[in-house]
């Protein structure tokens, strides 16, 4: 299924002199790697086509290179794909709609089809992975930059293969990339790694104040003023939150974030074993049963959430003793 459908979108790409990539709001490195890689890849390739990546930029990323900025007159006989997103509603900067074709290439579950043509694979370790197994499938021309973005969008969407998702065709993928570019990957480690003091102090603040049930939900709410405090954004701690993942005590833990420039309260759930997405999808969310994100609109919606977890937490819990 995926062959065939990887070489529709190859069609596609051939086809269309304007080409615009999107991926989902609140960026992370997996969705800003796939799509920087995947429009210089094409550029690569055809070089007299017009080729975007578009979406709002996050400054902790600007290392995985430089996004353009979205015109109007870019919806006019253009192809859309958009990366890393399972809903219309959480595309970044573009309306889908307007696009003459459109293309869906994500690694979550399915939550609504929206596209033309839709590539969706939930044992996918990334979009990157597939924005990867796209470009060594087909003719498009890799670039050694592009594969060092990739890459990272792997390594940051696993956390360094350590998670659930990673299969025997990461590897497979990662190394037929390596051996067709030869990129330095060790040394790409750092400029994902590398964290300010501030950060550091910060991520002290949480593990010290995290509130843990006896279900085993560890769970913190940051207010404005704590993120102030440490001169951190709401996006830092959605960050750093695969960094509690080997605490004993906890089955599953939310790290909840104010944000008063959007007005909302950024929510970040993983787990250890109970399954979190259904949850999330309650709460303006949505995403992997072991990784998820929510969006909140008031203080309320955090304790709903909260116990939630909470409970399934406890039910993971029981099921464990028998």
């Amino acid at each position: 299924m995926s062959r065939k459908t990887i070489n529709k979108i190859y069609k596609k790409i051939k086809k269309y002199n304007k080409i615009v990539i999107a991926r989902h709001v609140g960026p992370d490195p997996d969705s800003i790697s796939s799509q920087v890689a995947l429009r210089d890849v094409i550029l690569n390739t055809f070089p007299n086509k017009e080729v975007y990546a578009v979406g709002c930029p996050a400054s902790k990323f600007r290392y995985l290179g430089s996004l353009d900025k979205f015109k109007d007159e870019m919806y006019e006989e253009a192809l859309l794909i958009v990366l890393d997103v399972p809903d219309k509603a959480r595309v970044d900067g573009v309306n889908p709609d307007l696009f003459e074709e459109t293309i869906k290439i994500d690694h979550h579950p399915h939550v609504e089809t929206f596209c033309n043509i839709e590539w969706v694979d939930d044992t996918a370790s990334s979009a990157s992975q597939m924005v990867m197994e796209l470009i060594l499938s087909t003719k498009l021309k890799i670039t050694k930059a592009a594969a060092e973005k990739l890459f990272i969008g792997v390594v940051a969407d696993t956390n360094r293969f350590l998670f659930y998702y990673t299969t025997p065709k990461t590897f497979d993928l990662i190394s037929n990339l390596i051996k067709a570019t030869n990129i330095d990957f060790t040394n790409l480690y750092e400029a994902l790694y590398l964290r300010p003091l501030k950060e550091m102090r910060f991520q002290g603040y949480i593990i010290n104040n995290l509130n843990i049930t006896e279900n085993g939900l560890g769970y913190i709410k940051l207010t404005d003023k704590v993120l102030k405090e440490y001169n951190v954004d709401p996006a830092s701690a959605g960050n750093m939150v695969n960094n509690f993942n080997y605490i004993n005590e906890l089955f599953a833990w939310v790290i909840l974030s104010e944000d008063q420039y959007n007005n909302n309260i950024r929510g970040s759930i993983r787990s250890r074993g109970p399954i979190i997405n259904e949850v999330a999808t309650h709460y303006n969310g949505g995403g992997h049963i072991y990784a998820s994100g929510v969006r909140l609109t008031e203080d309320s919606e955090c304790d709903e959430l909260i116990k939630e977890l909470d409970q399934v937490c406890f039910e993971y819990k029981q099921n464990q003793k028998q």
